[in-house]
């Protein structure tokens, strides 16, 4: 399965999709695929602000604790409440319903310096 060629995507496997100034965010596939069954989900709020390289929370699985880290400054617009209560989202649809959450960025140019869905792929590629 190949990456969405509309994300952009960080070292750490964090994915982020920009419209205007808002940002959604989650795991990669290839991040939930080495997480296995992802069973514990928690975020930061609403309305906290968070700088580039801070986490917006974390992901647990039977095999470990993951942090996800925010690759923009901005707040915490909203947080997918469905993957709180049904983690196993990000397993099924890592790009679609297993969204973490929506910042409202400061600025999104960071983000043209992460990895496109081709180099990402290349780099860690999904069977």
């Amino acid at each position: 399965m190949s990456s969405p060629t509309t994300c952009r995507f960080s070292e750490s496997h964090e994915w982020f999709l920009a419209k205007g100034q808002e940002v959604t965010m989650g795991i990669t596939q290839f991040a939930a695929n080495e997480l296995t069954d992802v069973t514990y989900v928690q975020l930061k709020p609403v309305g906290t602000v968070v700088k580039a390289g801070e986490t917006v929370g974390e992901v647990e699985s039977v095999k470990t604790t993951s942090e996800v880290y925010a690759a923009v400054s901005g707040t915490i617009a909203a947080i997918n409440e469905d993957a709180v209560k049904d983690p196993s989202l990000l397993n099924s649809d890592p790009f679609g319903t297993g969204w973490l959450v929506k910042l409202q960025a400061a600025d999104v140019a960071p983000l043209s310096k992460l990895m496109d869905a081709a180099t990402y792929d290349s780099k860690h590629a999904v069977h």
